[in-house]
Order: C-alpha cells, then sequence, then structure tokens
C-alpha cells in the first residue's frame, strides 16, 4: 500500500535520525566523563571506545523508545500542518487507520527493543564489567601517581615518590583487601620498591626493599608483622581473574528466570518483558497527542508531549524500585502501560466526547 510504504519511510527515517542524535548526546557525555578518568591516569585510553561500545546497547534500552515516540510525533504533526491529514480524512482515512497501517512497523520496533533488552543490554553490561574489572587487576601499578591513595581492584596503592620511567617507587603503601573473611587483610610498607620484568609472567611484580608487612583480621585485636630486607609482591593478572557478575542487570535472562522468586530478579525480569511494550503505547500517545492547528506548527505540542512519554519511563523505572522492596507486585508494570494506553485512547476521543458533552448539555437546559 502506497500510503503504508509513505508513512513507514517518514517514520523510520525521522527515529533513526533522532535516535542517532539522542545517542551521540548521551554517549558524549560518558565519553567526556571517560576521557577525564583517563587523563587522570586511572584508566587505559585505549579501551575507551570498547567501553562506549559495551555500553550502548544498555542506553538503547531507553534511548529506542523515546527517538521512535519523538519521530511519530514530528511525522504525524507534519500531517497536519502541511494539511496531508486533512486530504486523508477527506479519502476516508482518520489517523486511527494510519496507525493501524503503522502497526507491523512498531512490532519490528518491539522486536528490536526486546532484542535489546533480553540479550543485547545484558550481554554488554556484563563485557564492560568484566573490561573495567580487568582494568583494575591488570593496571596496579601503572595507575600510580606520586602521593596519591589508588585504588585498583582489591589494592590500594600509595607512592611518595615515583621515576620517569615507572619502575622505581619509594615510601610504597600497600593494602591488599580479602575477599574472604576469615582470611586477613594484608599491609605493606616498604622504603623502595622497584618493577620487575619476568619472562612468561604478565603480572605487576615488584621487589620492595625495607620494610613491614602487617597482617590484620577485621573485627580481631591481634595482628602479625614482619620486617624484611627484602620482599616480592605479586599483583593478580588478568589471566587469573575470574569474572561472575552478580548485577541482575547484567545477568542473562534464562538465570533471571531460574531465580524469579527473588524479589530483586523478578524485577529486572518483568521489566525486560513489559518495557518492549512502550513501543506500542509510544504510537498510542503519538497519534492521540500529535494533532495541532497548522497555524501552531507540528513542534506546539512535542515538549509537553515528550514529558507525558518521559512520566511513563520514569514511573516504570519506580516501580522498579519499589518492586524489589516488594512494596508493590509485577502486575505494576502491565497496569501502568494499560493505564497510559486508556489515557491515549480516551484523549484521541476527546472531540467527539466534547461535541457529545455540548449537546447533552443543550439538551439538558432545553
Amino acid at each position: 500500500m502506497i500510503i503504508r510504504r509513505y508513512l513507514v519511510k517518514q517514520v523510520v527515517s525521522t527515529s533513526l535520525v533522532v535516535i542517532a542524535l539522542l545517542t551521540l548526546i548521551m554517549m558524549g557525555g560518558r565519553l567526556i566523563k571517560y576521557f577525564g578518568v583517563a587523563a587522570q591516569g586511572r584508566l587505559d585510553v585505549s579501551i575507551l571506545f570498547s567501553i562506549i561500545g559495551y555500553r550502548l546497547p544498555e542506553f538503547l534500552t531507553l534511548i529506542l523508545p523515546l527517538g521512535f515516540f519523538i519521530a511519530l510525533m514530528l511525522v504525524f504533526g507534519r500531517l497536519y500542518v502541511d494539511h496531508e491529514m486533512a486530504v486523508f480524512n477527506s479519502s476516508g482515512l482518520s489517523r486511527n487507520h494510519l496507525a493501524k497501517l503503522l502497526v507491523p512497523m512498531t512490532i519490528v520496533f518491539m522486536i528490536v527493543q526486546g532484542f535489546l533488552m533480553f540479550w543485547a543490554g545484558p550481554w554488554g553490561v556484563r563485557k564492560y564489567e568484566e573490561l573495567t574489572s580487568t582494568q583494575a587487576i591488570r593496571s596496579g601499578f601503572d595507575l600510580v601517581r606520586p602521593k596519591e591513595f589508588i585504588s585498583s581492584g582489591p589494592y590500594t596503592i600509595y607512592a611518595g615518590d615515583l621515576s620517569e620511567d615507572r619502575k622505581r617507587l619509594r615510601d610504597i603503601f600497600v593494602y591488599q583487601r580479602s575477599g574472604d573473611v576469615k582470611k586477613p587483610d594484608i599491609i605493606i610498607m616498604a622504603r623502595e620498591a622497584e618493577r620487575v620484568d619476568v619472562p612468561g609472567d604478565t603480572a605487576s611484580v615488584v621487589d620492595l626493599t625495607e620494610g613491614r608487612r602487617y597482617e590484620i583480621l577485621p573485627g580481631q585485636p591481634k595482628y602479625s608483622h614482619i620486617e624484611f630486607e627484602s620482599y616480592r609482591l605479586r599483583l593478580e593478572n588478568n589471566k587469573e581473574a575470574k569474572f561472575d557478575s552478580t548485577e541482575v542487570d547484567a545477568l542473562p535472562t534464562t538465570q533471571l528466570w531460574e531465580n524469579r522468586q527473588d524479589p530483586v530478579v523478578a524485577s529486572e525480569l518483568w521489566w525486560r518483558v513489559f518495557v518492549p511494550f512502550t513501543v506500542f503505547v509510544a504510537l498510542f500517545l503519538a497519534v492521540a497527542l500529535s494533532e495541532v492547528n497548522p497555524r501552531q506548527g507540528r513542534y506546539l505540542k512535542l515538549f509537553p508531549s515528550l514529558l507525558i512519554f518521559a512520566s511513563l519511563i520514569v514511573v516504570l523505572m519506580a516501580l522498579k524500585t519499589r518492586i524489589t522492596k516488594e512494596e508493590v507486585g509485577v502486575w505494576s508494570y502491565p497496569a501502568v502501560l494499560i493505564a497510559y494506553s486508556l489515557f491515549a485512547a480516551l484523549f484521541s476521543r476527546k472531540q467527539k466526547l466534547t461535541a457529545k458533552f455540548k449537546n447533552t448539555t443543550k439538551q439538558v437546559r432545553s
């Protein structure tokens, strides 16, 4: 159908432009933040774009519905401003009929949104956490800056002075946090340290001289310490590190389903299930809110309509937090989506309802 192809082409092209612009704005801010961290020496510049790439699917889960809604508002608004909607209406095609023509395209957008929610987003979060964890473990002494405390994985490192080639350090303090409550934390203080390149070993290895090593069990008054003339310290490398994300937003959907009785897991699982339906709600709202007078311009209702749709996302995010605290059930997700859809349906019939109300009022008065 010619009209369907025309509308789909307009909506898809506008959606791509809006989504690209929103992505550029959001990811640009993140990139500037990461550049600042890298400039401070706390992040390897070579992994910046990898981080951005892994975070992109997570951001697109919120950008895609918003971009789709804005595109619908702009396309339908232009139909009113250019009097094309009047031509469609005179041909027997109402705006609701035009919306029906866009249902197949909306299903495609919903499938893409579902792909981002169920697979791409969690995968990106897992890869991002793996990359940042690897960076923290690999860096170790690479991130050391004179007279600053630097945290790297389980280590906190301080050096009073550092040579230009970053091989020799003075006045060293190293704190190693134990991940097991039964194992002690370790504190090492030394006068000097020299980094050592061990063939076949990619770990950070340093030889400490003239220092002390303390072992402390948290919550206990006792500790043990030794003094040394020479001590070799080896920081765990990235090949020995094991990554097992415990954040629910990084867990695969199958794993969420297996543990769906947990409220935190349930909130994330059903968040992934119901958020793709916001694409359909975007279609309903755009059809209802896009009507404008040709003299007013198509941007008149864009901002207030954008606030209405953004409020839907905000409400769903707030419900996600409340579900984790067991204050409400997962039924609240579809309840909110249905409420916004009913609002759109009622608003799209406002002219007919207003006319009927006026006629009824006149009859009662007479």
